[in-house]
């Protein structure tokens, strides 16, 4: 019983330690507003609610060398009729960090997501996902960059 104890043990942590390596880490700017659902439900499309529309949802950095930090800002627009709030973003990457805006987006107006990408520990074609959470429906969109890291 002990034994099998100890290779338990033994295959969570390296099970944990493979989890943890390489880039598979997320960051996550959460930020704190209203969250998308209500009495614990995620609501259903609600066409006076908001929606979110981004003026692209993928954007390539073209050839960079390694070591730059490159941003650049996704634009969208509510196209509901009720304030649209950004919960939270997600990057697949911990390379990959966002600046959302804090305060709910009106009817009809645009924002701003700006997204940076950090190739320091990078090399060759690289593709990240942003997920980006919000009260519209549905309540993730997801946004997409890449760049092909080339070493000095």
């Amino acid at each position: 019983m002990k034994i099998t104890t100890q290779i338990l043990l033994l295959s969570l942590s390296i099970g944990l330690m493979v989890g943890l390596s390489g880039c598979k880490k997320t960051t996550k700017e959460v930020i704190h507003n209203p969250v998308t659902v209500k009495d614990g439900q995620i609501r259903d499309d609600d066409p006076d609610g908001p929606k979110i529309q981004f003026d692209e949802s993928n954007y390539n950095f073209g050839t960079v060398m390694q070591g730059e930090r490159l941003s650049h800002t996704f634009t969208f627009t509510n196209k509901g009729k009720k304030d649209l709030v950004i919960s939270s973003v997600t990057a697949t990457c911990g390379c990959t960090t966002s600046t959302p805006p804090r305060a709910p987006i009106r009817p009809g107006e645009k924002g701003e997501l700006k997204v940076t990408f950090d190739s320091k520990t990078k090399q060759g074609k690289v593709k990240n996902s942003v997920s980006v959470a919000t009260n519209a429906y549905p309540t993730r969109s997801i946004l997409t960059i890449e760049a092909d890291v080339k070493k000095p």
